[in-house]
């Protein structure tokens, strides 16, 4: 049977009808919001190709994430930027290292915050790679012990949640052993399962100061083009331990989370990167868009296709709209 027994604008007629039948409701809970937290006090940088978002230090961080929770935002991810670099990115796993402090800060201030970290070596190596270089070649199973200890020094210092987001083969496992070795079976992992070698993140170089200094990520960072391959990464990183998975970029790779929410029996996030972003923002700026509609539109599309945690640079504003 068609038109004109059928007639689905009957439940278009206005918006209490409307909202009744939404299929897909998007609340501050599923945001996860990113932080940039560097060294000194009193810092609050802005980072230019990112409108509206900073390098902060410890102090200014905590009252971010402060104004997060009061918005309903449940989580944050911290990101670090040290003040020394070396070839072997020693601050990433120092326990007074900036991440390790702002962790505790927070934790003391909002203690009811979750915590993630980013697990990753690139912010702190002196050539802005994932891993160890030798002879310009990015040395997988020697930079496991690196991961597996910098996830362990973000758990001492308190974090809920470790996120490794380098893409070594064998990561999850290695963090997984050492976390359960020192006394943390229940710290969970966020891995970031399906990473591509995407050009979306042009403005996080910027933000977390990890331009690498020859070559690219090409060499452990996924071909965009693969969509099978990136079931095979989420496959293993369960198998290895894994609590939760991440596709990342969101908005070109929502086919992605859908394939990984639709396959997979574990909780699925998404990665709404930089270059997506700032993309929103200038285009903003330039008054082709709406802003604050085209920003509610993409968050809610991809918790629509599969996302159930959403890791966005527009979690406050998007949080200030759900209020409404």
């Amino acid at each position: 049977m068609a038109f004109p027994i059928h007639r689905p604008r009957r439940l278009r007629l206005n918006k209490t009808i409307r909202n009744m039948v939404r299929e897909t409701l998007l609340t501050p809970n599923d945001f996860i919001y990113p932080l940039f937290v560097t060294f000194g006090k009193g810092v609050k940088k802005k980072i230019s190709s990112m409108p509206g978002c900073f390098q902060m230090s410890v102090d200014e961080i905590v009252k971010e994430a402060q104004s997060a929770y009061k918005l309903g935002i449940p989580a944050i991810i911290l990101f670090g930027i040290p003040e020394h670099k070396d070839e072997k990115g020693t601050e990433a796993y120092n326990p007074k290292g900036v991440v390790q402090k702002a962790i505790k800060a927070i934790k003391d201030k909002v203690p009811d915050l979750v915590v993630i970290t980013d697990v990753c070596m690139c912010e702190y190596m002196s050539h802005g790679h994932c891993g160890i270089v030798k002879k310009g070649q990015i040395l997988n199973d020697p930079t496991l012990e690196l991961l597996a200890k910098e996830a362990l020094s973000h758990a001492r210092a308190g974090a809920d949640i470790v996120a490794p987001s380098d893409m070594m083969d064998g990561r999850i496992m290695a963090i997984r052993d050492l976390l359960d070795a020192n006394g943390f079976k229940d710290m969970p992992i966020i891995s970031y399962a399906a990473k591509y070698s995407s050009a979306f993140y042009g403005p996080f170089r910027e933000a977390a100061e990890s331009t690498p200094s020859f070559g690219d990520r090409k060499s452990y960072q996924m071909d965009p083009a693969n969509r099978r391959e990136a079931l095979k990464e989420v496959a293993l990183d369960i198998e290895e331990g894994a609590d939760i998975v991440m596709v990342k970029p969101a908005l070109s790779y929502m086919d992605i989370i859908s394939d990984v929410k639709d396959t997979f029996d574990v909780p699925v996030a998404a990665y709404n990167v930089s270059g997506e972003y700032s993309m929103v923002k200038a285009a903003a700026k330039m008054g082709w868009i709406d802003e604050k509609k085209v920003m509610m539109e993409i968050l809610t599309s991809l918790k629509r296709a599969g996302a159930d945690m959403i890791l966005t640079y527009h979690a406050m504003e998007a949080a200030k709209e759900l209020e409404k």
